[in-house]
């Protein structure tokens, strides 16, 4: 069975979540199931195997998660990008667009180091705004985005073009 038919069966929709119109995938079903969740690990891992990544940075909440554990294959720091007022320290903030709205998104001043090679992990990109957002924040602290990879991609948003020139990897296209 290839990637997307086997990632597919994990993946939960829920029509008019979080509000009309919009169709969410759930990743909590493939989070759950552990053979599932280890291949989705290995599968982003190799999908980046040919980079050197210092730091992986998991977006809040479903990145932290996938993030992780993808950080740890690498043998890379792991640096969490959390919503407003969640770090406890100095911070750098990005505004961004969401499909149903915008919000801000927050990282320690000391997180990432000039120069630093990094990769953005997430569950899904939909619109692109969270992870292009994450992106400026690494290069606002001198760092280099090498990659972004997720779970889920669903192009229709469009999410792509506001990565424009940065590489993507995707185990699953909606």
């Amino acid at each position: 069975m290839d990637r997307s038919q086997w990632i597919a069966k994990h993946i939960r929709e829920i029509e008019d979540y979080p509000i009309d119109g919009v169709t969410f995938r759930d990743v909590t079903p493939l989070l759950a199931d552990a053979p599932a969740f280890g291949r989705a690990i290995d599968d982003l891992v190799a999908a980046v195997h040919d980079l050197t990544i210092d730091r992986v940075i998991g977006v809040e909440a479903r990145g932290f998660i996938v993030a992780a554990p993808v950080a740890y294959r690498l043998r890379a720091g792991f640096v969490p990008v959390r919503k407003p007022g969640k770090l406890p320290w100095a911070v750098a903030r990005e505004e961004y667009e969401l499909e149903y709205g915008s919000d801000r998104l927050e990282i320690h001043r000391d997180a990432i180091r000039p120069g630093e090679r990094v990769l953005v992990v997430d569950d899904v990109l939909a619109t692109g705004g969270t992870a292009s957002a994450t992106c400026r924040l690494v290069e606002t602290l001198g760092g280099r985005v090498e990659a972004v990879a997720v779970l889920i991609e669903l192009p229709a948003l469009l999410g792509r073009e506001q990565l424009a020139g940065r590489r993507v990897e995707s185990l699953l296209r909606f």
